[in-house]
């Protein structure tokens, strides 16, 4: 009679050709045949069952992930897998569920006269321009507003005027019969105001009267 030893290692379950037997644990297992003699060959299997290993994580991000499972850059809510080798030499499967939240912007315009307080920030601006704050949105993520800012400008102009009893404006059609400064504000093209100073002196006639008597002629 002989007899045969092996020693065998797998990764979860092994099928022994000498039998036909899966084994899914370790362990020494013996299978019996007839030799070319005529007489009992049993083999010996020492076996080893090793496992494939398994875990899962779960993260979130704003927009992209770079996974460190595999380098790869992920841009959309998923569940992904990754494989690589134990240190049993058999698979080892990681699972990634991601969750891949949005960052938002909004952009908006505005117009105002010589200055404009952006509720977004508090910010006060006097000069027109492109202007960003950032927040944080629902998600977590960024949220970026945009302003389009156009700053018109307000106008003045001073003039004097002298006259005598009174003087009509006619920036405003207004009679003054007294000296003073007046002021006149209107609306420019740009909705903006325009106003109009007149520094005026009202000087005054004069009258006398006399009496006198003359003979034929005076």
């Amino acid at each position: 009679s002989t007899t045969t030893v092996g020693y065998l290692s797998a990764c979860n379950s092994y099928t022994w050709p000498a039998n036909g037997q899966t084994y899914t644990t370790s362990g020494s297992y013996t299978a019996t045949s007839t030799n070319a003699a005529g007489c009992t060959q049993t083999i010996v299997l020492n076996l080893t069952i090793n496992q494939s290993t398994s875990s899962s994580s779960s993260a979130t991000a704003c927009d992209s992930y770079v996974w460190s499972a595999n380098g790869q850059t992920y841009t959309n809510s998923g569940s992904y897998t990754a494989t690589s080798t134990n240190a049993a030499g058999c698979t080892h499967t990681e699972i990634l569920n991601l969750t891949i939240n949005r960052s938002t912007s909004n952009t908006s315009a505005q117009t105002a006269c010589d200055s404009y307080v952006w509720s977004v920030n508090g910010q006060t601006y006097t000069t027109s321009g492109s202007y960003t704050a950032t927040s944080t949105n629902a998600a977590g993520c960024t949220h970026t507003e945009i302003l389009n800012l156009t700053i018109n400008r307000s106008t003045s102009n001073t003039s004097s005027a002298t006259a005598c009893d009174s003087y009509t404006w006619s920036v405003n059609g207004q009679t003054y019969t007294s000296s003073g400064s007046y002021s006149s504000s209107v609306t420019n093209s740009s909705g903006c105001t325009i106003t109009t100073v007149l520094n005026l002196t009202i000087n005054r006639s004069t009258s006398n009267t006399s009496s006198a008597t003359a003979c034929d002629s005076y």
